[in-house]
């Protein structure tokens, strides 16, 4: 299994997250027009302006999506859903401490291996229990909301 390096993750610059929001907004804006794209990008290079490359439309969406995350000023990678994280690194990704993390795995919240003594967990597993936790943090945010009104505590 392959495994993804965190620390290589580089926060965009305000002159990159500004073309980064340029080209997202043109991209999109194409998508909108042309809902099934073929799949061909013409790109513009400098020593080669009718350079054409084919990309996938899955992989032309995907590119929208980095540049939209680039233009907010995050630091984005891309990784195989099979990849395997370290405990720190998928501490890092949920934004929780490694002990905690260490308590999540063991309690059996997220599955995890062991090479040796290292644990590691699959990307696809801390994504799912990323959602999870999102799902339920959502949840006790509505029902919150709704006792709060029940109770009068909430207006407009």
């Amino acid at each position: 299994m392959s495994s993804i390096n965190l620390q290589d993750l580089v926060v965009p610059d305000d002159e990159a997250s500004s073309h980064a929001a340029d080209a997202a907004a043109m991209l999109a804006s194409y998508m909108r027009l042309h809902p099934s794209p073929s799949g061909r990008l013409v790109l513009c290079v400098d020593d080669s302006p009718d350079t054409k490359v084919t990309v996938p439309a899955q992989a032309f969406r995907l590119f929208i999506e980095v540049l939209d995350e680039l233009a907010k000023g995050n630091a984005v990678t891309v990784a195989p859903i099979h990849a395997e994280l370290t405990t720190q690194q998928a501490a890092d990704l949920l934004n929780v401490s490694r002990p905690f993390l260490v308590g999540l795995l063991e309690s059996g919240e997220i599955p995890f291996r062991k090479v040796g003594s290292h644990r590691r967990i699959r990307l696809l597993d801390v994504l799912a229990h990323q959602r999870k936790d999102e799902q339920r943090r959502q949840s006790v945010y509505k029902d919150l909301t709704h006792e709060a009104e029940e109770l009068g505590l909430y207006s407009d």
